[in-house]
């Protein structure tokens, strides 16, 4: 099977496959959110009826009734050979603010710039449904495929809890030789990417309250203390004036990247004017000091997220507010601890809580570790060569910033070597209003799927 060959596939069939894609992406499946339980529920079965047509057995578990059902499916080859366990998700981000959407974002549609815009058109609904189509692209050449398993979750937006527990009681049938996964990005230049290392991600919510009720800012402005003021200073408190975070203790178990992948990791120099031209704004978040690369793939950060307090609306509404609430992210390097330094920062928090208010941690959820693989493993040898016939100017290595919580532990599980090759690009805007994936990427996710796969049946 050829590049070209998959390429014929693909125009044979792209009517067929874009709709399917739409159908999947048309499911709201905001795992974080009770209220789109059902559309998680409707779309697991959507996928396990795909699935099924395939030639996998599929099994659906839900461990609890307000949890997204987790999907296992898995399809034998002939003979003893190579085990590939493939994991993505279905659940996608909220999609607030709502108004910033050109078009709505549960309603996928192609644009001129053969684009699919809709949330999860990337993010991972996109990446594994290129998985899927390349699978069939495979069969349909007749090629010989390894054993396949597959798990497919609907929390990994929001820290995996569901398949966490249920991994951990499955160890003896998730046995696998190749853990593959495509929920990760290109190099900022186009060329595919290896990516050899995650951070790993914690996160919780933050609430300080004061008066037992919003107040009058002209009758009690300079004598009750306000929540809104007391969260700021508490959440400046985290990083000192050059960035760096600034809870004691945080950087005890920080493990720098070895010289090797320094290097590896800045072969293609980082463009901080396509950066900013990219994203509207200079790339100076951050520790002072520290390259680009060092800062956003292997340095831990503290982040905040989201501040709420007060009023928002039009005009103006003169009070205190009785209460503040924000929510924070931990982004963690091997090995840092991730409870340890989790209740490293609460206790931070706690301790540099202003006077006059009371502090609540809730929603603590994530709490998985950053890993860094081997760059010389022989299945990472085999996906350069793939890689290379797709694009000529072959793979780079690429450790990422972000975090995919359940890698990790299904690498642990499982016994296999992780493979993450992923196509997502900075103009796809995951986790933003007006997501999109180009018909390039999903084709090249298809061709990565389907060579990748025949080499590891062979």
């Amino acid at each position: 099977m050829t590049p070209a060959d998959i390429r014929t596939y693909l125009a044979q069939h792209r009517e067929t496959i874009l709709k399917e894609w739409f159908e999947l992406l048309s499911i709201p499946t905001i795992g974080a959110d009770i209220a789109h339980l059902g559309d998680c529920a409707r779309c697991a079965a959507w996928l396990k009826r795909k699935l099924k047509g395939l030639g996998f057995t599929v099994e659906l578990v839900q461990i609890s009734p307000e949890t997204p059902p987790v999907l296992f499916a898995e399809r034998s080859a002939e003979g003893e050979g190579t085990t590939v366990l493939f994991y993505g998700h279905y659940d996608v981000q909220p999609v607030d603010p709502l108004e910033l959407w050109t078009t709505p974002p549960f309603e996928p549609v192609l644009k001129d710039d053969d684009r699919v815009y809709a949330r999860g058109a990337q993010d991972n609904k996109g990446q594994v449904f290129a998985f899927i189509t390349g699978l069939e692209a495979a069969l349909a050449a007749g090629v010989k495929l390894p054993c396949i398993k597959m798990i497919l979750e609907g929390q990994e937006e929001s820290g995996s809890d569901s398949l966490s527990r249920l991994v951990a009681q499955r160890q003896k049938t998730l046995g696998a030789d190749v853990l593959m996964v495509s929920d990760t990005g290109v190099h900022d230049s186009g060329r595919p990417a290896i990516t050899a290392g995650l951070r790993g991600v914690a996160h919780f919510t933050v609430k300080l309250r004061g008066p037992a009720y919003d107040l009058h800012s002209g009758l009690h402005g300079g004598i009750a203390p306000n929540p809104a003021h007391g969260m700021a200073k508490l959440l400046a408190s985290l990083h000192t004036e050059q960035g760096r975070v600034a809870v004691e203790g945080f950087y005890d178990h920080v493990r720098l990247p070895s010289d090797d992948e320094l290097r590896l990791a800045e072969e293609e120099p980082f463009d901080a004017e396509a950066y900013r031209k990219e994203v509207g704004c200079a790339p100076v978040g951050g520790e002072a000091g520290l390259s680009a690369v060092l800062r956003g793939s292997f340095m831990p950060t503290v982040e905040i997220n989201g501040i709420h307090t007060g009023y928002g609306g039009p005009g103006s509404k003169t009070v205190i507010p009785s209460e503040a609430i924000a929510k924070l992210s931990i982004r963690l390097v091997p090995c840092q601890p991730p409870i340890e330094t989790t209740n490293l920062v609460v206790e931070h928090l706690k301790q540099n809580c202003p006077e006059g208010f009371t502090i609540e941690v809730t929603d603590v959820t994530g709490c998985e570790p950053g890993f860094r693989l081997p760059i010389d493993a022989p299945v990472v040898r085999l996906a350069q060569t793939v890689l290379e016939e797709i694009d000529s100017r072959g793979a780079v290595f690429k450790w990422e910033g972000a975090s995919i919580p359940i890698v990790a532990r299904l690498r642990d599980v499982s016994g296999a070597a992780p493979l993450l090759v992923g196509f997502g690009r900075q103009e796809d805007r995951i986790h933003c209003p007006n997501e999109s994936y180009s018909l390039e990427q999903f084709d090249c996710g298809v061709l990565w799927s389907a060579l990748m796969l025949e080499v590891l049946g062979n």
